[in-house]
Order: structure tokens, then C-alpha cells, then sequence
């Protein structure tokens, strides 16, 4: 994420990411799950704590009259959707990658962002279901929604650290693509 938040920032855009982990880093898809149930479990204070990131970045970011982005990879997406809904007033765009909220039944009549999806066409932790769930019902709240799924690509084929699922075709233009939204969706 560091690394993300500093390609963000390269791109020229203000990037902040709040460490819902409290310092623990998993190395092993297992370690991953135990503190994703760990999250799970706390997740009021995890959206309590992103809720105070999202005053901090918006206090201090230059152009955030305009409205923030939050962007979020698998569990993050959850908490990156829930946050365009429950604070519509600061969150402008969202770009999720290979995440849903998981449930059929989300309310994003509040949101007023934009939504941009990167899905992997082979995601064993993410059904093709979740997703066109999440798209139409992004759409029936009358959000703007472009959703792209990545043929050959996997879990995590975003990130170069998990070198078994990388998939450097897919990520770069799910780069250009976050980019190009990001800079559209500041301008308006």
C-alpha cells in the first residue's frame, strides 16, 4: 500500500492510507485471513478509523473541496464502498480493486460517486456473482459505474509483491485506467 500511496503521490495526487492493522503485515495468505477476520470483527472502529482518516486527508488535501477518491483492494473495497455511502459529502470517486461489499443487499442511494471496478476474470475469493450484484445495484441507485474484468488474471494480479498472482498485462492498464478516472473525475 505504501508503495501505491507513493505511485498515487508521483502522479500528483495526495495520497493517505490508514493502517487498519495497526502495524501487523501478513506474509501468507493464512496470516492475510486471520487478520482480515480480526478486521471483520472490529469493524466499526475500522470504519470509525477511516471516517478520521477521511476528515484528516480532506482538511489538508488542496483540492478537496472538490471531493476525495477512495480506493480499496479486496477487503478494502468493502470498506471503500460503505465509505462513498455513508459520507457522501467528502468521497467523490471510487476505484475498487477485486472487492465487493459482499452482500446483495448494499444501499448506495446516498453515494454521489463515481465508481470505477477492476475484477480478475479467475478470482477464487471474489465470485462473478458479487460483482454483477455490486454493478447493478451501483446502477439502480443511478451512480455512474464502469467495471472491467481482467482476462487470465487472478487475485491480487494488481500487486507485483505477490509474484504467483501478478499479472503485469492487467495491472498496468488497470493503472492507466485508475489513472484517467482519477484525473477526469478531479476535474469536474
Amino acid at each position: 500500500m505504501k508503495a501505491f500511496c507513493t505511485r498515487l503521490a508521483q502522479s500528483g495526487f495526495v495520497a493517505f492510507a490508514p493502517d487498519l492493522y495497526h502495524g501487523k503485515v501478513a506474509d501468507t495468505i493464512a496470516d492475510a485471513e486471520t487478520l482480515g477476520k480480526a478486521l471483520d470483527a472490529n469493524h466499526l472502529q475500522a470504519k470509525a478509523e477511516i471516517a478520521e482518516a477521511t476528515l484528516f486527508l480532506n482538511e489538508r488535501a488542496a483540492q478537496a473541496d472538490s471531493g476525495l477518491a477512495v480506493i480499496g483492494f479486496s477487503l478494502g473495497a468493502y470498506y471503500a464502498l460503505n465509505l462513498a455511502a455513508a459520507d457522501p459529502e467528502h468521497i467523490r470517486s471510487v476505484v475498487i480493486f477485486y472487492g465487493t461489499d459482499g452482500t446483495m443487499g448494499s444501499d448506495f442511494s446516498n453515494s454521489r460517486a463515481d465508481y470505477l471496478g477492476h475484477f480478475a476474470e479467475n478470482d477464487e475469493f471474489e465470485p462473478q456473482s458479487n460483482v454483477d450484484n455490486l454493478e447493478a445495484a451501483l446502477r439502480r441507485a443511478g451512480r455512474p459505474v464502469t467495471f472491467y474484468r481482467y482476462s487470465g488474471a487472478g487475485h491480487w494480479f494488481f500487486e507485483p509483491d505477490r509474484s504467483q498472482a501478478y499479472n503485469q498485462a492487467a495491472a498496468s492498464l488497470a493503472w492507466d485506467r485508475t489513472l484517467a478516472f482519477l484525473k477526469r473525475s478531479s476535474t469536474l
